[in-house]
């Protein structure tokens, strides 16, 4: 099909500059999860723009969008962008930076919508050329448990068509511009969040018989915890850590409570659950050992992340056909979470990555930081490239 890649490509280049606009509207205009009210009116309004049909209102703010081309039952696919930005002050003085104090774009979020309404128009341009649909899902509340993923499914967005399988691209700043990653099997880690409340009995420090430290207690619980960790961790690629301890005391004031914050991660839901089990049991034992009480609450949050080896291989080859063998790379395994992963529980699917650093202009920020930026030029690429592994998809 080189004469259709050519057109994609084309086609891509010739709405380069309003896929910018978009973005950049986005990033100025960023809302927290499952907020995105805003932001879903100007897709949808963008959607009309370009005659594409499309619901409004899955899970309040969630978007679902139909491309069809010729025999448009014959195959589904989903294609997924997230809507949500981050509570981050921007300290960027880029022309298009946040007008929402205390709120920023600062995954990438902007540059998957822009670039999927991209993706959407070219297709829906094309849409005489394939057979098949794509579904295209704009999905809300990313950065929040429970996850907007989890959410939409629930109110049926994988039926009504019902896809064989999704698609969805994250930007990757440690990745030059131009290229693109990708990894078969397991990617990214399940999330849990971890909340202990750890009590004792508050005093005067000087006075020892007559209170029962719960900073003591805590330390014993977190150095046991991490001893446990560190030894049984080879069962499963996994991240057990403590970000945020709280025992308002004084030099001389024991408090009555301590309250610990951490997230566990891992590659294993069998050993996800033993684990619950296990901290749980251990933070309590400790603490009535100690004379005091634990309460270990755990957040149950997303899923590992798993990449259909078939889809996955088969998005490789196209991405190498449209960018070039030499632009597409392996991804290691990575220990961060994503709400993808709930699609990918359900159907083959593929998570990878779209590279938006630039090391000569200095674009090298990371994810979830005040100075996150992108290359633009990764707008040449995404769109297409994204238009191009769909047609191949439905196709095979």
């Amino acid at each position: 099909m080189p004469d259709l890649k050519k057109k994609i490509q084309s086609l891509s280049r010739q709405y380069l500059a309003e896929t910018i606009e978009i973005r950049h509207h986005l990033h100025s205009h960023p809302e927290l999860s499952f907020q995105e009210f805003n932001t879903s009116d100007y897709i949808a309004k963008k959607l009309k723009e370009y005659s594409i049909p499309f619901t409004q209102g899955m899970v309040k703010t969630g978007i679902v969008a139909l491309v069809e081309g010729r025999n448009a039952s014959k195959k589904v696919i989903a294609l997924r962008a997230d809507l949500d930005a981050l509570p981050i002050q921007e300290s960027s003085n880029i022309d298009y930076k946040s007008k929402s104090d205390g709120v920023m774009h600062a995954c990438g979020h902007d540059v998957h919508s822009s670039s999927l309404l991209t993706t959407a128009r070219i297709l829906n341009e094309l849409r005489n050329e394939f057979e098949g649909t794509i579904k295209l899902v704009f999905q809300p509340g990313e950065e929040k448990l429970p996850g907007g993923a989890s959410l939409m499914i629930k109110e049926g967005v994988l039926e009504n068509p019902h896809p064989e399988s999704i698609f969805a691209q994250h930007v990757f700043p440690s990745m030059e511009v131009g290229k693109v990653g990708f990894r078969n099997g397991m990617y990214m880690a399940s999330t849990d969040e971890l909340y202990l409340t750890v009590t004792g009995k508050g005093g005067h420090a000087a006075m020892p018989a007559d209170y029962v430290n719960p900073l003591l207690i805590s330390s014993a619980i977190l150095t046991e915890l991490n001893k446990v960790f560190m030894t049984e961790k080879q069962k499963a690629p996994t991240v057990l850590a403590f970000g945020k301890i709280i025992g308002m005391g004084a030099t001389n004031v024991i408090p009555d409570e301590v309250k610990i914050e951490g997230t566990f991660r891992t590659m294993d839901e069998v050993w996800r659950t033993e684990t619950h089990i296990n901290m749980k049991r251990i933070a309590e034992d400790i603490a009535i050992t100690m004379g005091g009480k634990c309460d270990f609450r755990i957040e149950h949050g997303y899923p590992f992340l798993v990449n259909d080896e078939v889809v996955t291989n088969r998005a490789r080859v196209a991405a190498e056909e449209y960018l070039g063998k030499e632009n597409v790379e392996e991804l290691p395994m990575r220990m961060t979470a994503e709400d993808f992963a709930f699609y990918s529980q359900e159907i083959p699917s593929c998570f990878y990555r779209l590279g938006t650093g630039n090391k000569s202009k200095g674009i090298t920020s990371g994810v979830h930081t005040s100075t996150f930026d992108i290359d633009e030029d990764a707008l040449k690429i995404g769109p297409g490239l994204m238009a191009w592994m769909t047609i191949n998809e439905l196709n095979s």
